[in-house]
């Protein structure tokens, strides 16, 4: 349920970096730049947006500047290296996990590092706000930033609005050898994340029409038109922990001893009645006291320009599904202050400082052409202290397929694009009656109006409306546990020397084959607070629930699974993943639904659609590795192939 996130999800994460990342592709200070003698430049610190012909000038000197500078550490290329070597299964250092405080001490900033930093911020009369192992927060004028980064910062247009940007990369004196990563907010355009998911995160109540089936094919919709030469089902009122369950291969695994945070942002105040009362009426196990757990700001910003009550939605729904697939994982909870980036940023780190948790869900992002090197280096970084102490992420995919009718242009999403990420793509589910498997396809939707006679579908199969984000990168390169799997069509698309495809997995995510959700809403008129349920997808659903597959996985391992990329790749072409196409009846497939016009009763009549399945932009599930399902999903005996490994 990547919540709307093409309205929410924008974490600017560009994950520029390979594998084993070298200095420069960390945005380490490089070689001296040619007309700052004495200073060595921050690459990727000027976006790309910030042209000579978008320059409407010089910024005010007395404008306002507030940015954080990002430590390097003491081996930046040391800690991507060994983040690698315990993630890979074929390396001798494999599993030789570092606590929080071992990472830290081996790879962190030292104390001279820091003061050495603190004091050439103040002496260019920047003031320091805040301190952190990660990072130091400044605030002054334009004219304080531009003396202390070396640059000068400049107005330029960005569509239809004018932001502050470099005029060339910002730079550090050599002095400093090494100690900063890279520096952000210097350009003030907004980096404000979305969650993903399907069907309106409500203030007001939201409610799905019937008719409904009960599970794939249990209601056939007899009285509306045939599409692809036969009668059509009801969409699923939505699935529930045990269908699911069943469905992925969960056995006897309950995700006992397992540790799981959700980030987002934001908080609901009523997730923990929610999240009972929703296990109460679905049959599954009741949460235990103490099980779920929040780590919350002290307060929260934003609030409106980030549409925080949206943002309540996606919490439930991660809560909720990783529960009924793992009911025995403790849950923590992380909400940030604010969709933006530097928020986003710092419940991250609060997972890996204090490490909460084993295995990390995330159900947000933004377009990559919103993502820029600055903010790519400070996520990768997390990322890698994350594989370094057995931590790891899972981020979902999109909901907007290649992004073409969305942005105009064929990109992927971000953070999904990291290498040192877990990207989870999405399908369309059929679980049967007796709760077995019978099939998926990769999640793209046409949707097509009954016509007003009733008697036809208009213009079938329709638009494309939503589908399961994926492509190729154009801006990480090739990670290793790609190659040799992912098609060299796929990874050489953007670059002959090969690029990052999105995803590496995948789970349910279409909204017609969604997963119930019970959420505390308002109700129509405006006052009144009640528990409600209602049907929802997108891949903000997959993400919660291949990260509760994880959680059974490591169950069954007995060990920390960590960066779960090279493990799944390894298990690729071992019969333990659904490999998903986008038509695996060979007919043709489609589901109706019948919505209520205003959202949530019939007094603002019904709309009837048909809604074909496995038709995702330009993106296709095919045999073996595609870019909407990764490897694909996980199938009975996948989490019992980590048993005794």
């Amino acid at each position: 349920m990547r919540s709307n996130r093409a309205k929410l999800r924008t974490v600017s994460m560009a994950a520029t970096l390979p594998m084993i990342a070298g200095a420069l592709a960390l945005g380490i200070p490089a070689a001296h730049a040619a007309d700052n003698p004495g200073r060595n430049a921050l690459a990727g610190t000027k976006p790309a947006w910030a042209t000579a012909k978008a320059d409407k000038g010089a910024t005010s000197n007395s404008a306002q500047v507030s940015a954080r500078v990002y430590f390097a550490g003491k081996d930046a290329a040391g800690l991507a290296e060994y983040a690698k070597a315990v993630s890979d299964p074929s390396s001798a250092s494999y599993g030789k996990y570092l606590s929080a405080k071992k990472a830290q001490a081996r790879f962190g900033a030292t104390k001279a590092q820091v003061a050495a930093v603190k004091s050439w911020l103040r002496s260019a009369g920047l003031k320091v706000t805040g301190v952190t192992q990660h990072y130091v927060s400044v605030t002054g004028d334009v004219a304080a930033a531009e003396k202390a980064f070396g640059t000068s910062l400049h107005n330029y247009t960005k569509g239809s609005k004018t932001y502050r940007a470099p005029a060339k990369a910002a730079s550090v004196p050599d002095s400093l050898k090494g100690a900063v990563l890279t520096v952000t907010g210097l350009d003030n355009a907004p980096h404000k994340s979305t969650h993903d998911d399907q069907l309106p995160q409500p203030e007001t109540v939201f409610r799905n029409s019937g008719p409904f089936s009960s599970y794939y094919g249990s209601n056939t919709a007899s009285t509306l038109p045939d599409a692809y030469g036969s009668k059509i089902p009801y969409a699923i009122q939505g699935y529930t922990g045990k269908q699911l369950r069943a469905a992925y291969g969960a056995g006897k695994y309950t995700g006992k001893g397992v540790k799981v945070a959700i980030t987002d942002a934001y908080a609901s105040p009523y997730i923990a009645f929610d999240a009972q009362t929703y296990a109460g009426k679905h049959r599954d196990a009741k949460w235990s006291t103490g099980q779920l757990h929040q780590v919350l700001p002290k307060s929260y910003t934003n609030v409106k320009d980030c549409k925080a009550a949206g943002w309540y939605g996606e919490e439930t729904l991660d809560v909720e599904a990783v529960h009924a697939v793992a009911p025995a994982a403790d849950v923590t909870y992380v909400g940030a202050a604010s969709c933006l980036d530097n928020d986003l940023l710092d419940s991250l780190s609060k997972v890996v400082d204090n490490h909460l948790a084993d295995i990390v869900s995330n159900s947000w992002g933004d377009i990559e052409a919103n993502q820029t090197p600055d903010l790519a280096a400070a996520y990768d970084q997390v990322f890698q202290f994350g594989a370094v102490e057995g931590i790891g992420f899972y981020f979902s995919s999109g909901d907007n397929g290649d992004e073409v009718a969305n942005t105009g242009t064929k990109q992927v999403d971000t953070p999904a694009n990291s290498a040192w990420v877990t990207a989870v793509g999405g399908t369309s589910l059929a679980v049967g009656k007796s709760n077995n498997y019978q099939w998926e396809t990769g999640w793209g939707t046409k949707k097509a109006l009954l016509s007003a006679d009733g008697k036809s579908w208009t213009n079938f199969p329709g638009a494309f409306t939503s589908g399961a984000g994926g492509g190729t990168s154009k801006t990480v390169a090739e990670p290793y546990y790609q190659k040799g799997i992912v098609p060299d069509a796929l990874a050489t698309a953007n670059s002959a020397d090969g690029n990052r495809v999105v995803p590496d997995i995948a789970a349910i995510a279409d909204p017609n084959t969604g997963f119930l959700v019970g959420q505390t809403q308002t109700l129509p008129d405006g006052k009144t607070q009640a528990y409600d349920e209602y049907r929802i997808g997108g891949t903000s659903l997959a993400a919660p629930v291949i990260a509760a597959v994880q959680a059974l996985a490591q169950e069954a391992r007995g060990k920390v699974i960590g960066f779960a990329n090279p493990e799944i790749y390894a298990r690729y072409g071992k019969g333990v993943f659904h490999d998903v196409t986008d038509n695996p009846t060979g007919s043709g497939l489609a589901e109706a639904r019948v919505d209520f016009v205003n959202g949530y009763d019939a007094t603002g009549g019904l709309a009837t659609s048909v809604r074909s399945l496995g038709k995702d932009s330009s993106l296709s599930a095919v045999k073996g590795y595609d870019d909407v399902t990764g490897v694909g999903s996980p199938a009975n005996g996948y989490v019992e192939s980590y048993k005794g490994h």
